[in-house]
């Protein structure tokens, strides 16, 4: 693992890491145990991540923790999976305080449980002066919601007299969930699916796509290296042709 570390160029580092955590359930059944099983044993892989990303010095790191289409698994998952978010977040803001994180959070947040939200409310108030590192989880989070909501205001401003006519992309992006975030550079799923899954869709419009196998709970620093290493490799063009990325 050190081996991987040392290869990364510290200077071409992504500055914001997104990354879709999947494969709990798939890796708690490889276990014979319930998927509630391979959720908490994802919580390890939060926090090696996170920790990684901090002492690379990665100053974004965005995982998608729960979307809106989650609500319609078994509601034994849901109650399990929101209980243990508090536990999660209350056990773990120390760590985030030692790295000197930031935590954050998008999404519908409104819609969580009271309990969640109090935790949550309680991380975010404890860790907003840390600036090493801003985690953001999406929380109850959907792109098409993102998006619906920031045309939703941007109707609303146009009442009050914004033109919409001088409507840019620049300017939509401030009425996003992100909008204090950058674009990530670097989109990983774990556990070999290949797909979005309404993530940040928006934002990705020139995302790095990172796909391994390897399911979220097995997922540690070394695969983090991998992925990056994996980036440092390509060629980011922006429509551009390769001499004028130069």
């Amino acid at each position: 693992m050190v081996e991987l570390k040392e290869r990364i160029d510290m200077e071409r580092l992504p500055n914001h890491v997104a990354i879709i955590m999947d494969g709990n359930g798939r890796w708690a059944k490889s276990q014979n145990q319930p998927r509630v099983f391979g959720h908490r044993n994802g919580v390890k892989s939060v926090r090696e991540v996170s920790e990684a990303a901090a002492e690379l010095g990665i100053k974004f790191l965005t995982l998608y923790a729960f979307s809106t289409e989650n609500w319609n698994r078994p509601r034994f998952e849901v109650n399990a999976l929101m209980s243990l978010l508090v536990e999660t977040i209350r056990k773990e803001v120390s760590t985030l305080m030692d790295n000197n994180i930031k935590l954050q959070a998008i999404g519908d947040l409104s819609k969580l449980p009271n309990q969640t939200l109090e935790a949550l409310r309680e991380g975010l108030e404890i860790t907003a002066g840390n600036d090493r590192m801003t985690l953001t989880l999406a929380l109850n989070y959907s792109a098409r919601w993102e998006i619906m909501e920031a045309a939703k205001k941007i109707h609303w401003d146009a009442t009050k007299g914004l033109d919409t006519e001088k409507l840019t992309e620049e300017i939509f992006q401030q009425y996003l969930t992100t909008a204090e975030i950058p674009d990530p550079e670097l989109l990983i799923r774990t556990s070999g699916e290949q797909r979005i899954s309404n993530f940040l869709l928006w934002q990705i419009a020139y995302t790095e796509l990172y796909f391994t196998e390897t399911f979220w709970p097995e997922f540690r620093k070394s695969h983090l290296y991998e992925a990056i290493l994996d980036y440092q490799q390509r060629e980011r063009r922006f429509g551009k042709i390769s001499e004028q990325s130069a």
